[in-house]
């Protein structure tokens, strides 16, 4: 059964072939509107990316450009981006030109106007989407003449590895325990944190034989495994931490 979406005024439903204009370039007036005055959470992939833009470890991301935040009600942290004291709470990745790591921005900017839920059903494990449209009062990208779906917008602002991680994510943060009321203890929480958005002390730590439920043959296939790879194989070690599963990447 799908769960009950409640949706703020500017955004509306659209369908995943449904027709819309839209496009954003420096010759929109509002352009970087859309970075100011706002919260934007960061996925782990999204730090995994910001790291390539960057040059800068996950640790130098977490302490000079990440703020972390626990909700006493929500099982883990949030994660967001750095906004600074400008009188505008602009994105600390802004400029006059535009976006300083475009190439690697996160999930959220991408995707703009376009917001996708993801629901994993109980029922064979899947992924529900929902999609809406983002329409702000200050925005004009939708009187540009650029024709879209939901469908070639997420192909052309190249949302697919992005999605996907995400939804791997979800495994954890749409557990079935997690639904159940399930509430992780610090040391599950510091667990969380490390594995998913501290991907270089994460690494640092499987290979000096800091991680004990780390086995040696995982450790000998994660030798200069990629960002990714070691990211997939941390959604399913935080899984066998927090709920004893099986591998989440084999089902």
């Amino acid at each position: 059964m799908s769960q009950e979406i409640i949706l703020p005024k500017y955004a509306h439903p659209v369908a995943e072939q449904e027709h819309f204009n839209f496009a954003c370039h420096k010759g929109v007036s509002c352009f970087t509107e859309c970075c100011r005055m706002l919260e934007l959470p960061l996925t782990p992939y999204d730090v995994l990316r910001l790291r390539k833009g960057t040059e800068k470890s996950s640790r130098q991301l977490l302490d000079n450009y990440i703020i972390e935040e626990q909700d006493p009600t929500e099982p883990f942290p949030r994660f967001y981006l750095t906004m600074i004291d400008d009188g505008r709470a602009s994105c600390v990745f802004v400029s006059s030109a535009g976006c300083e790591v475009y190439d690697h921005r996160p999930s959220a900017c991408r995707a703009y106007p376009i917001g996708r839920g993801a629901i994993r059903l109980e029922e064979g494990n899947t992924i529900e989407e929902h999609f809406v449209l983002i329409k702000e009062e200050h925005c004009q990208g939708f009187n540009e003449p650029a024709p879209h779906t939901v469908s070639s917008y997420t192909k052309d602002q190249e949302l697919l590895p992005y999605n996907q991680s995400n939804d791997l994510v979800s495994t954890i943060l749409q557990h079935e325990s997690i639904r159940k009321g399930f509430i992780p203890s610090k040391k599950q929480i510091e667990q969380f944190t490390l594995a998913l958005y501290d991907v270089d002390t994460f690494r640092e730590k499987i290979e000096n034989d800091l991680l004990p439920s780390i086995t040696g043959d995982e450790k000998k296939k994660l030798h200069q495994a990629s960002d990714e790879t070691l990211l997939h194989f941390a959604v399913d070690w935080i899984s066998r931490e927090l709920f004893c599963s099986t591998s989440v990447l084999t089902r």
